[in-house]
């Protein structure tokens, strides 16, 4: 939804084709940084009390804080925190209502996208035939997009699960304001403010080591229960607290970084690009920024002009291919380091994450970096896509 009100904002004409019958809200917990709330906004969505402003925090399970990821005051201020808690319905809902009247079709499967230097072609499952100057695969990890133009590849498995819920129970008492992620030598167990819908609440999750070829057949709940009995308060009363109804489980995995997301009329955003663990917390952000950017870099552009689509899209993955290979890479490593270190080593670890400023210099620091290089390269993304409305206007006044 992002990709497409960025690029019907660029001025041109955009179909949204969803497989599933109706638009459903659906998901669960979320969490947004700043970039993405900004590009929200420009984009046109409502971000007014959208999600509980957060401060974030690495702790080990006793509650000894290991590192504060801190922003300047200015940023919390103007995107309504350092790290944003709500729920991914809101959040649909928000984009959904942006959205103009007829880009959304739903029912539509893709089967098969075909393409060459004057069009693509969008086979549907009804036998119908979609033309277009361009296709946006924004199709998730398993994209039909992806694969018709860079062949399959195989998920890369973390061997990880993850419980998360929610709770508007206002009788447990936590810090106001907070992210805090928490590990045992073995498990990771975190908690946010939420805010959703006016009401004030918590998510919370827990995330252990899980061979990805098992199956599962525990009680959701429960299971979380019993993994969050080793963390300080306040997750395991937030848990206890929760209704199993609210409780949700996922398999961890992702695929390798692409070297190239563009070929010919096509080009990929979000997971169908760079799917990545929740360890990053930027997976829908990035799919956001990602939205926000290919219609900037389209703006202007004659969509017929094969080598002008080629030149945008170029353009567009450049900045943004190093961006979510390094988030992605660095999910990927956190999981490994904090669920599969052998027995021996998990000791040393954590007295190294406890006593020293490394997890500071690795997590702490870098992350405040990197979102306000992402704030800085939506200033010049708009800055441009201002200068060349005004002179699209300009032109249509002369004329």
């Amino acid at each position: 939804m992002a990709a497409a009100l960025s690029v019907h904002q660029a001025g041109h004409d955009v179909v949204l084709f969803e497989r599933y019958p109706r638009a459903r809200p659906a998901g669960n917990i979320l969490n947004l940084w700043p970039p993405p709330i900004k590009a929200l906004g420009l984009l046109g969505v409502n971000t007014e009390d959208l999600g509980a402003p957060c401060t974030s925090e690495f702790r080990n399970a006793r509650g000894r804080r290991r590192v504060r990821a801190a922003l300047p005051e200015q940023v919390v201020r103007d995107y309504g925190g350092g790290f944003v808690g709500l729920l991914r319905p809101e959040l649909y809902e928000r984009l959904l209502d942006a959205l103009p009247k007829g880009v959304l079709q739903v029912n539509h499967t893709v089967e098969r996208v075909e393409q060459d230097e004057s069009g693509v072609r969008l086979l549907l499952a009804d036998g119908r035939v979609h033309e277009a100057d361009l296709v946006i695969g924004a199709d998730g990890i398993d994209s039909l997009v992806r694969r018709t133009l860079w062949g399959d590849s195989p998920k890369r498995e973390h061997n990880l699960h993850i419980f998360g819920g929610y709770t508007f129970d206002d009788s447990v008492e936590t810090e106001t304001g907070m992210c805090v992620l928490s590990h045992t030598r073995t498990v990771q167990g975190s908690w946010t403010a939420i805010r959703d819908k006016g009401r004030d609440g918590h998510q919370w999750w827990v995330l252990e080591a899980f061979d990805a070829g098992r199956e599962f057949t525990g009680d959701l709940h429960s299971t979380a229960t019993s993994l969050g009995q080793a963390f300080a308060r306040p997750l395991p009363q937030l848990i206890a607290a929760t209704d199993p109804a609210h409780v949700q489980r996922w398999v961890i995995r992702d695929r390798k970084p692409l070297k190239q997301w563009s070929k010919g009329r096509a080009t990929l955003v979000g997971d169908a690009a760079h799917p990545t663990s929740p360890y990053a917390g930027y997976g829908a952000g990035m799919a956001t920024e990602d939205g926000y950017f290919i219609g900037r870099r389209l703006a202007g552009v004659d969509l017929s002009d094969y080598a002008a689509v080629r030149q945008a899209l170029d353009a567009f993955e450049a900045p943004r291919k190093p961006h979510t290979a390094r988030q992605s890479q660095h999910a990927y490593a956190l999981g490994q380091v904090f669920h599969h270190a052998p027995r021996a080593l998990q000791p040393i670890r954590d007295a190294i994450l406890d006593r020293t400023p490394l997890m500071q210099k690795v997590v702490g620091d870098s992350t405040p970096t990197s979102i306000l290089t992402q704030l800085e390269e939506i200033d010049r993304a708009e800055a441009r896509f201002t200068a060349l409305l005004r002179l699209g206007e300009a032109h249509d006044t002369a004329s």
